[in-house]
C-alpha cells in the first residue's frame, strides 16, 4: 500500500522533460502550477458535482430507510440484497448501460416523446447532468448502507416515549431521527463524495470526454500529456483533500472505526 503512494509522492518533485521523461530534480514547481486558475475551475467544478451526486444520494437513502425500518425483518434484508446485487457486475459495464437508457434514441427520451410528453429528445447525457446521474447510480449503496445501518439502530422506545408525550411526527422526525441518525449521513456522505471527485470513467462514459474533472485530469496527465511528475502531484494533492475530510469527520465526532464497521 505504501510503496506506490511513496514513488507518487517523489515523482511528486521532479521534473519532466519535453519527451515524457522524469528529470530527477528537485522542484515545488509542480505543486504551484495545481494553483493556476485553469485547474482550480477543475476542481471546483470536481466539487460542485460530487456535492450534488451527495445531496441526490442522500435524498434517496433517507426515505429509502426510514421505509425499510417500518418493515420486517425478511423485507429489509430482502431489499439490502438488492441494493448489493449490481456490485456483483463491473461498474463499467453498468455505466455504459445508462447509454441506453439516456441517449436521444434511448429508452427515456423514446418512451417520454411517445408519450407526448415532449417533442425533442432531452439532452441527458454528454454533459454534467449525464456525469451526475451515472455518479449518483454508482455510488448510491454507499450511502444507502450507512443510513440504513443508523435508522435501524433508533430505539423505538424513544419514539414510543415521545409520542405518548404528544409529539409530533414532524417534531420525532426533528428531536430524534435526524440526530440519531446523522452520524450515519456523515459516512454516506464521506464515503460518496471522496470517490466522486476521481471517478473519471463516468465522465469518460456519459460525460463524452467534454466535461473535465480532477480524475481526468490525473489520468491525462499520466497517459496522454506523459507528465507523471504533474499527475502525482495532483494526486497526492487529492489524498490531502481526502485526509482533510476524514479530520473534519473526526473533529465532529465521528470514528474511523465507524467507516471500517460497514
Amino acid at each position: 500500500i505504501l510503496l506506490p503512494l511513496v514513488y507518487i509522492l517523489f515523482l511528486s518533485f521532479c521534473k519532466n522533460d519535453s519527451y515524457g521523461g522524469i528529470i530527477y530534480q528537485v522542484t515545488l514547481s509542480n505543486y504551484f502550477s495545481i494553483f493556476d486558475l485553469t485547474y482550480m475551475k477543475i476542481l471546483v467544478k470536481s466539487c460542485l458535482i460530487a456535492l450534488i451526486t451527495t445531496i441526490i444520494c442522500i435524498c434517496i437513502s433517507y426515505p429509502f430507510a426510514l421505509i425499510l425500518r417500518e418493515r420486517s425483518e425478511n423485507f429489509r434484508n430482502l431489499m439490502t440484497k438488492l441494493v448489493m446485487i449490481p456490485f456483483l457486475t463491473n461498474s463499467l459495464i453498468r455505466t455504459y448501460g445508462w447509454i441506453t437508457l439516456l441517449r436521444k434514441n434511448g429508452v427515456i427520451n423514446s418512451g417520454l416523446i411517445g408519450a407526448g410528453i415532449i417533442r425533442n429528445p432531452l439532452n441527458l447525457m454528454y454533459n454534467n447532468l449525464g456525469i451526475i446521474i451515472g455518479m449518483s447510480y454508482t455510488l448510491l449503496p454507499f450511502m444507502i448502507l450507512p443510513v440504513c445501518s443508523a435508522v435501524f439502530k433508533i430505539d423505538n422506545c424513544l419514539i414510543e416515549a415521545a409520542r405518548d408525550l404528544g409529539a409530533k411526527q414532524s417534531q420525532i422526525f426533528k428531536n430524534i431521527i435526524i440526530p440519531e441518525t446523522l452520524s450515519g449521513v456523515f459516512n454516506g456522505s464521506l464515503m460518496v463524495f471522496i470517490p466522486a471527485i476521481g471517478y473519471f470513467f463516468i465522465s469518460d462514459i456519459l460525460g463524452g470526454g467534454k466535461v473535465m474533472i480532477i480524475g481526468n485530469l490525473i489520468k491525462n496527465q499520466f497517459l496522454t500529456a506523459r507528465n507523471w511528475p504533474f499527475g502525482s502531484a495532483i494526486s497526492i494533492f487529492l489524498i490531502v483533500i481526502t485526509f482533510f475530510l476524514v479530520k473534519i469527520y473526526q473533529k465532529l465526532g465521528g470514528k474511523l472505526d465507524d467507516l471500517g464497521g460497514m
